[in-house]
């Protein structure tokens, strides 16, 4: 069997994608017709400046967030975050 040095030594390290996590949140966000007014609202941010650093690939939400947001667009949250092995 595998001992836990061998998955360490064999692991490939998931690492998010900011931008396309962005990309995932910009079409999710269209392909559900919600607005950016709508998210300010839910997320509870009195400006939309942390939705556009999402989408621009300059942040990415918060665990709490990212939360909310499945439950908004009806999806998990692996859907949102793009996750790549390098």
């Amino acid at each position: 069997g595998m001992n836990k040095m061998d998955v360490f030594n064999n692991m490939i390290i998931p690492q998010i994608n900011i931008n396309k996590t962005g990309e995932n949140i910009r079409r999710l966000i269209n392909e559900r017709g919600f607005s950016m007014k709508d998210i300010q609202r839910i997320c509870g941010f009195s400006t939309p400046q942390s939705i556009y650093k999402w989408i621009n690939g300059k942040s990415i939400p918060s665990i709490d967030n990212l939360v909310i947001l499945s439950d908004m667009f009806d999806c998990t949250i692996n859907e949102i975050l793009a996750i790549e092995r390098e």
